[in-house]
């Protein structure tokens, strides 16, 4: 996501010195108040702060005709927080609805109206799936596929720019949509987008409609870990993103449709170490946008473990059989951190609490920092929980810039869900400056 899920997340305001746009200075940073004393106007009523960032998220997709506001409102109404499975219950209930509703209209021979409700169906069945409580079970897989074909639905009835690909990788194929203004002619710019944990490559939308506007083509894709490819392909997160990225470049670079020498990256959340982990050894990326910027997201999962209990890090160092054990007992009270440690076993493919931190703290950019070469754009956050930006712009030796999203722009939270408008706006301005 773009919404930020671990199980112990707390939302922190942070407030930040950007220091200059560009150049060497970096930002430095000291802690602010707590979101309640300033920010209740995002509080929709949930039972937990994810849910109540991950609400405001698909609240913020109407703004890109992906959902609507009063459909996702209402829907908000019927989520029971006794029920581990009322999130999804709620939110498969209003994609069939809407999916009843774009195959009427498709058959009485109006197929842009289709088109729209189909588009909202299919991102009410990402957000069912969003909090599953069970990423394992079956109905997963299934409803992954309907949300892909839902998707396709749109996509053909609306004319749309984009139409899928499959990207060569390994000894399978990764899932995606290349995306081009439908009058263009001759070789583009080119943006390469995917998200980070929570994320599907479908939620770029707002990637996609900014973008052709202004004469760029789009790549976004699922990778290892996100979307369609964990759900129906099976295959976890990997560290060495440029693994995944370099075969992606190369899918491109083909295309007569693409300037090679004006391709960029950009990367969200989880992204957000991903994408600079790439750019650092694929030298044929132009530009690199990180939002937010990481440089170490094993260290940033131990700092969430320190906020839900300070003694939690040192276990794990001291006895990791210890640490599991308290760690499976927190998951017994509480649904919703059962639910983030699913979650994030299946997404990094382990299945025990010290081996999920283990894994991640094979996320860390350490020297190879210093071999980004692209033009780089770190955004960060005043609220942001869980990125390192300040450090990660620090640490670039590459032409760099920062910018920081505030809470008088309402956009200063991770990722800026319900501020797609001021994200694009600030990205966009950015990527017509240097790609």
């Amino acid at each position: 996501m773009r919404a930020s899920n671990w199980m112990w997340m707390t939302l922190w305001l942070t407030a930040c010195d950007p220091g200059p746009s560009s150049g060497d200075a970096s930002p430095t940073c000291d802690t602010g108040m707590e979101p309640a004393e300033r920010d209740g106007w995002w509080d929709l009523g949930m039972a937990d702060p994810v849910l109540n960032e991950v609400a405001l998220y698909y609240l913020g997709q109407a703004w890109m005709g992906a959902t609507d506001v009063a459909e996702v409102l209402e829907t908000l109404t019927r989520v029971d927080p006794a029920d581990e499975r009322g999130w999804t219950a709620a939110f498969l209930q209003t994609s069939r609805r809407l999916r009843a509703l774009a195959e009427a209209s498709e058959a009485d021979g109006h197929p842009r109206t289709a088109a729209t409700a189909y588009q909202r169906a299919a991102t009410y069945l990402r957000a069912a799936l969003h909090r599953h409580p069970d990423p394992w079970d079956p109905e997963v897989a299934a409803l992954a596929a309907e949300a892909v074909d839902l998707h396709a639905r749109s996509l053909l009835l609306s004319n749309s720019p984009c139409a899928p690909v499959a990207i060569p990788y390994a000894s399978t194929t990764l899932p995606g949509y290349f995306c081009r203004p439908h009058e263009a002619e001759g070789a583009l710019p080119t943006l390469i987008f995917h998200e980070g944990k929570d994320g599907w490559a479908e939620d770029g939308k707002f990637v996609v409609d900014a973008a052709m506007a202004r004469g760029y083509n789009v790549l976004l894709f699922d990778g290892p870990g996100m979307g369609k490819t964990i759900r129906l392909q099976g295959l976890p997160f990997r560290h060495d993103w440029e693994a995944v990225v370099t075969p992606v470049v190369d899918f491109l670079v083909a295309m007569p449709e693409v300037d090679p020498a004006r391709l960029g990256l950009f990367g969200v959340s989880l992204g957000g170490y991903l994408a600079p982990r790439a750019a650092a050894h694929e030298h044929r990326l132009a530009v690199l946008v990180a939002n937010p910027g990481v440089l170490d997201w094993g260290a940033a999962i131990r700092a969430e473990l320190a906020l839900i209990d300070p003694e939690l890090p040192d276990l794990y160092a001291a006895d990791r059989d210890a640490f599991d054990a308290a760690v499976t007992q927190l998951m017994a009270h509480s649904d919703f951190v059962r639910w983030g440690i699913r979650d994030a076993y299946w997404h990094h493919g382990v299945d025990t609490p010290s081996a999920f931190i283990a894994e991640v703290d094979r996320f860390r950019l350490g020297d190879s920092v210093a071999d980004i070469r692209a033009r780089t754009l770190v955004f960060d956050a005043e609220a942001e929980g869980r990125g390192q930006a300040a450090e990660l712009y620090a640490a670039l030796t590459c032409p760099k810039d920062y910018l920081r999203f505030t809470a008088e722009e309402a956009a200063q939270f991770h990722v800026q869900p319900g501020a797609t408008a001021m994200l694009t706006h600030r990205l966009f301005d950015w990527l017509d400056d240097n790609l």
